[in-house]
């Protein structure tokens, strides 16, 4: 059974920084393109970064690129998104997701491209 699990929010400053990880769990890890999303209440779950199977390619939403990374070790089943320079626009629950099929990285902004989600962990930034 794949779990997915968020650690790492929390109530931050603007122009603070945060660590999110997500630890996979049930599959082979580095065989699976992994990203990240948000949602804030009342609005669709949107696209943040995504990474391929081995760390090799990355994307970011234009709203983050510059501010966010998103890295994975695949020794330790996890990825990670390091935001720095937090806006109070980046207060949302974030969620780590993963395709059901391994070596797949397209239309990594589509959620219904992923099988599995974790339940999400909540970020604020305080203006």
């Amino acid at each position: 059974q794949v779990q997915l699990v968020e650690s790492g929010g929390g109530l931050v400053q603007t122009g603070g920084s945060l660590r999110l990880s997500c630890a996979a769990s049930g599959r082979t890890f580095s065989s699976y393109s992994m990203s990240w999303f948000r949602q804030y209440l009342g609005r669709e779950r949107e696209f943040v970064a995504s990474i391929s199977w081995y760390g090799v390619n990355t994307n970011y939403a234009d709203s983050v690129k510059g501010r966010f990374t998103i890295s994975r070790d695949n020794a330790k089943n996890t990825v990670y998104l390091q935001m720095n320079s937090l806006k109070p626009e980046d207060t949302a629950v974030y969620y780590c997701a993963s395709p059901g099929r391994p070596y797949v990285y397209d239309y990594v902004a589509v959620t219904s491209k992923y099988d599995y989600w974790g339940q999400g962990t909540q970020v604020t930034v305080s203006s």
